[in-house]
């Protein structure tokens, strides 16, 4: 319950302001987009990029799923965490 109650939080935040937040083009930017977005703001990705390889996206999608409850499917995992090494990754 707790965490129903954080995700909705979250997701009730995420929305202020999405269009001063523009990620680099690239394959698998929409379902990055698409399955991040709904849960909070995308400045989050730019952030916290200089952090992260292709490992360390991987674990924060995996944490995002299995802690933060998003319902992210895992046929695109694989194209997130492409597409967030290839335009983020350190």
């Amino acid at each position: 319950m707790k965490k129903l109650l954080l995700g909705l939080l979250i997701c009730s935040v995420a929305f202020a302001d999405e269009s001063q937040i523009t990620l680099k083009d690239g394959p698998g930017k929409d379902v990055a987009v698409g399955n991040c977005q709904s849960c909070h703001s995308l400045d989050y990705i730019p952030m916290n990029s200089k952090f992260q390889d292709h490992k360390g996206w991987e674990a924060t999608i995996n944490k995002m799923m299995k802690a933060m409850g998003a319902s992210i499917r895992q046929e695109d995992v694989p194209i997130i965490v492409d597409y967030l090494t290839q335009q983020y990754g350190k």
